[in-house]
């Protein structure tokens, strides 16, 4: 039975992180699509989100020990598109599937 160690300082940086970039898009949304309230809601999300993000990306050396771009953004990335490669070749085969039927 293998058993897994979770690595807690990057999950709770990558949950920081896409806390932080949900908030940067949800704010912008709302600020430019917004009413009067919702605009100021908005552009306070905005601005949360850009604190934190700064926080995630300059706070994760000294507060974690971890560092941000090497140990969380860069395995993201060939993650993600790895997901998008399986997606891409699930869907063909889906439609290649329903194309001979």
């Amino acid at each position: 039975m293998a058993v897994f160690s979770w690595n807690w300082d990057v999950f709770f940086l990558v949950l920081l992180a896409l806390l932080a970039l949900s908030l940067i898009i949800f704010g912008v949304l709302t600020a430019y699509f917004g009413s009067n309230k919702s605009r100021i809601v908005g552009s306070v999300l905005l601005i949360v989100g850009l604190l934190l993000g700064i926080f995630v990306i300059l706070g994760s050396n000294d507060i974690f020990k971890v560092s941000f771009i090497t140990a969380v953004l860069e395995p993201a990335v060939f993650y993600i598109i790895a997901a998008v490669i399986g997606v891409i070749i699930g869907l063909l085969v889906f439609l290649a599937a329903i194309m001979k039927t």
